[in-house]
């Protein structure tokens, strides 16, 4: 297999599976009748591996990735499943921090092909069940898998887990699953199995209720870690991340009482090695220190308060370039821009990317100093070009924002 094939497989599954990455809304296929026979048609690679299921609205990334490199440091050989990608599609899929092989994506691509007529996954279901397969043939110890969107009905939820944690729940995707927190969280909730332990990193009382009701209708013992004792630290920064650090010990706790071998030791040094470990980027991500620039993939309301907030604890001038997909509420965003700042909005080159100009009302409204650009490295290229050493740049709004600027400077930058 050439890597030109490789390719050409990856564009043919983008093209043939709805994607709801690059499609939105009309990609979403829930409910778990496809991905069941789907798994059945593979064997059912889900039920012979241990997982660990982790959802919320923000935050399961990070505690997945600081969750897999505290079980590496422990000596297991760890499976994890994030989504979306950012810069190739085999960065979803992991095995102790190495990428999943193109040669096994190329293969298991032939495969789809040739699924019976009854079988149309969309791309996330198709994406799970090459994930169960990949853990399964490498025979990991633990396969740490994110849910996609939402938690009741989305493809992950086929498994039984050794334990689940809910990150948080804010306002996200209403179009999906629903106007309000209770309705979300409900929508959460549904990842927790009967006898299964759940860990809920949320402050809201209500969300916490939501999942507690349901913890107990399915007698699930119910952890909350919010009021668990932490003074560790990570190497993923941001002020966010003690909160996730919280529900990675609640998940460990949980996972010593099923006798697997994890040292205080090893907790503290997974926390401080997560991207040697798994390499995960995306979140609070230094990209350069001079002048400092900072990229990160918070991408709703609560999201980006949080990184906002940090920014604004931040004494420099800032340069920040933004990006938005179609269904994101800017008018929401506009409310709560960092101060001391100059914008440079651009379209993600996606589908769903919208265009500054489309939104432009909002930004005069705003009365902040900005410029519009046709794509992410025209307006980081302008940002830097203006940014001194003691000012700094910010990149995001998306994930696509973000993957593009990587995609083209990563490798520019070792």
């Amino acid at each position: 297999m050439t890597n030109e094939q490789y390719q050409e497989a990856v564009e043919w599954l983008f093209v043939q599976a709805p994607n709801y990455q690059i499609d939105g809304q009309k990609a979403y296929k829930p409910g778990l009748d496809n991905i069941t026979k789907l798994c059945a048609f593979f064997g059912n690679p889900q039920e012979k591996i241990k997982c660990i299921h982790v959802g919320g609205t923000n935050g399961k990334g990070s505690s997945s990735n600081m969750l897999a490199s505290v079980l590496q440091e422990s000596g297991y050989k760890v499976g994890l499943y994030n989504s979306p990608h950012l810069i190739d599609f085999t960065e979803r899929i992991k095995v102790n921090g190495q990428n999943c092989n193109k040669e096994f994506v190329f293969q298991f691509i032939q495969k789809l092909k040739k699924l019976p007529e009854e079988i149309r996954p969309s791309f996330f279901e198709f994406t799970t069940i090459m994930a169960f397969e990949y853990f399964y043939q490498q025979d990991v110890d633990f396969a740490i898998i994110e849910v996609g969107l939402g938690g009741r009905l989305d493809s992950t939820n086929i498994i039984r887990p050794l334990v689940s944690a809910i990150t948080n729940v804010q306002l996200d995707h209403q179009n999906i699953l629903g106007d309000t927190i209770e309705e979300i969280a409900g929508e959460k909730a549904g990842i927790i199995k009967t006898h299964i332990p759940i860990i809920s990193g949320d402050e809201n009382e209500a969300v916490k209720n939501i999942i507690k009701s349901k913890a107990d209708k399915e007698n699930a013992p119910f952890i909350d870690a919010t009021l668990l004792k932490a003074d560790l630290k990570s190497d993923l920064k941001g002020s966010y991340q003690e909160k996730n650090i919280k529900v990675v010990i609640g998940l460990i706790e949980e996972l010593r009482k099923l006798n697997f071998a994890i040292s205080d030791e090893n907790i503290k040094k997974g926390l401080l090695s997560v991207h040697q470990n798994t390499g995960f980027i995306g979140r609070w991500f230094e990209f350069s220190k001079s002048p400092l620039t900072i990229c990160d993939t918070g991408h709703n309301q609560a999201g980006l308060e949080h990184v906002f907030a940090q920014l604004n604890s931040i004494d420099k001038h800032k340069h920040i370039v933004l990006g938005f997909v179609n269904d994101k509420k800017i008018d929401e965003v506009m409310k709560i821009l960092p101060e001391n700042s100059e914008f440079y909005f651009a379209k993600p080159s996606i589908h769903r990317g919208r265009h500054p100009e489309d939104y432009e009302d909002l930004l005069i409204d705003a009365k902040i100093f900005y410029k519009i650009f046709n794509s992410v490295q025209e307006a980081y290229l302008s940002a830097k070009e203006r940014c001194t050493n003691k000012e700094m740049i910010f990149i995001g709004g998306s994930n696509f924002v973000v993957g593009e600027f990587l995609e083209k400077n990563l490798e520019v930058s070792k």
